[in-house]
């Protein structure tokens, strides 16, 4: 499969970016040259290969266990707040109707 110049800019227009014509042209060989390697690998017979997920034999979860603890008290919350309304945050309107 190759792409020609043409496909370039249209993928461009799709991803609303803005590309010179020297650009196009250096996007162009470099995307061909990507798939001439996806074309190789392809070739390749993995039929004795096992899936894998993970480059690493072992990845474990490094994050300590959840605990249940006490929470910061509803007031203590709301004292710095800088108006508060209705026993919450009021915050500045970001939806315009």
């Amino acid at each position: 499969m190759r792409i020609d110049r043409s496909e370039v800019q249209r993928i461009a227009r799709l991803a609303r970016v803005h590309l010179s014509e020297g650009e196009k042209e250096l996007y162009t060989k470099h995307l061909n040259q990507l798939l001439e390697h996806v074309e190789k690998l392809r070739e390749l017979d993995t039929t004795e290969v096992p899936p894998t997920y993970h480059i690493l034999d072992s990845l474990v979860n490094v994050l300590r266990p959840d605990q249940v603890r006490q929470g910061l008290a509803h007031e203590a919350a709301l004292q710095n707040a800088p108006d508060p309304a209705a026993g919450g945050f009021r915050v500045p309107r970001i939806v315009e109707s």
